[in-house]
């Protein structure tokens, strides 16, 4: 097990490329002053708007956050929605390409806050046409050489149909790569250097334990099975725990007031792709995702933690 971590490392040399389900996280925030008079519903006066980036997008502000080098290849839609998402991540420096897809809508999370909280999620998504799904895979293999790790992060809207490919193509290049799952068959994600289930995501496809001991088994028999180099588990309020070949490193959550757990995933796996492409040992990659994680949960919606921000946190809190 490696000491403290003083230091971050150099997370400038990283080059991480993201692929995945993109979407347009909108919000929409006003004053409740009344309940409506045709349903027990409140009534939202609207008063200002907000657009972020989510999902892969997300993952990929977060990378470049963190000082990586950054490229996002995905799927929009030819619509409004599609350039908004453009604007936003060009605007970070990030190398995008955003296949377009004339039969698609972007998807669109839409919120509704008021009195300080959610009152209301829309969505608003349709699948990708294979056409275009089939030339993102080309690109992807095209611009593998430039990068040392890979991001796949599956949203299940269709955008990483070819992803057991993806991850043969980018494993045959050498290339670190890392999955953000979704659904009940992980076996699509098999030979991955590392898959980050949540605890929801993991009792998905493992099953509801009993206890740690039976918990431990079930998440080493699925790295096995499914021959990754490590398996990371976020456990909420427990931290996470890392499942290798050698055994499992548990990391206790840091004590935080939990604001907004949107997009927390996102950046614990931008982070661990940062360290990991930097050089940083898989249990350094693990600890510092820790706390970004913790930084993240603290600011409202979809969230970037900068590498100032991890300092002064990993040396106020140690790691």
């Amino acid at each position: 097990m490696s000491g403290a971590i003083s230091v971050l490392p150099d997370l400038s040399r990283a080059r991480v490329l993201v692929v995945g389900d993109v979407m347009l996280d909108r919000y929409w925030y006003g004053e409740v002053e009344r309940i409506s008079p045709e349903a027990p519903v409140p009534v939202v006066k609207v008063e200002r708007t907000e657009e972020r980036a989510g999902g892969a997008a997300n993952v990929a502000l977060n990378a470049a956050a963190l000082g990586a080098k950054v490229a996002l290849l995905s799927v929009v839609g030819a619509d409004e929605a599609g350039a908004s998402l453009e604007r936003l991540i060009a605007a970070k420096g990030i190398a995008t390409s955003l296949r377009r897809d004339d039969n698609l809508a972007t998807t669109v999370k839409l919120r509704v806050i008021g009195r300080k909280q959610q009152l209301l999620r829309a969505d608003f998504e349709t699948t990708p046409s294979h056409e275009v799904l089939a030339g993102k895979l080309a690109e992807f293999e095209a611009m593998l050489g430039d990068f040392d790790a890979v991001v796949l992060s599956d949203y299940g809207k269709g955008g990483l149909t070819h992803i057991t490919r993806m991850i043969e193509l980018a494993k045959a290049k050498d290339r670190i790569v890392l999955v953000d799952p979704k659904g009940d068959d992980y076996s699509r994600y098999r030979g991955a250097t590392m898959v980050t289930p949540n605890r929801k995501e993991l009792q998905e496809v493992v099953g509801r334990w009993t206890d740690e001991q039976d918990f431990d088994k079930r998440a080493e028999a699925l790295r096995a099975d499914l021959d990754l180099a490590a398996l990371l588990v976020t456990l909420g309020e427990q931290g996470m725990a890392l499942f290798q070949r050698g055994g499992v490193l548990r990391e206790p959550a840091q004590s935080r007031d939990v604001y907004d757990v949107t997009g927390a995933g996102d950046t614990v796996i931008a982070t661990l792709a940062a360290m990991l492409a930097a050089g940083a040992t898989t249990h350094d990659a693990m600890r510092v995702a820790n706390h970004a994680a913790g930084i993240a949960v603290t600011k409202f919606g979809t969230a970037v933690v900068h590498p100032e921000e991890l300092a002064a946190d990993i040396g106020r809190t140690g790691a």
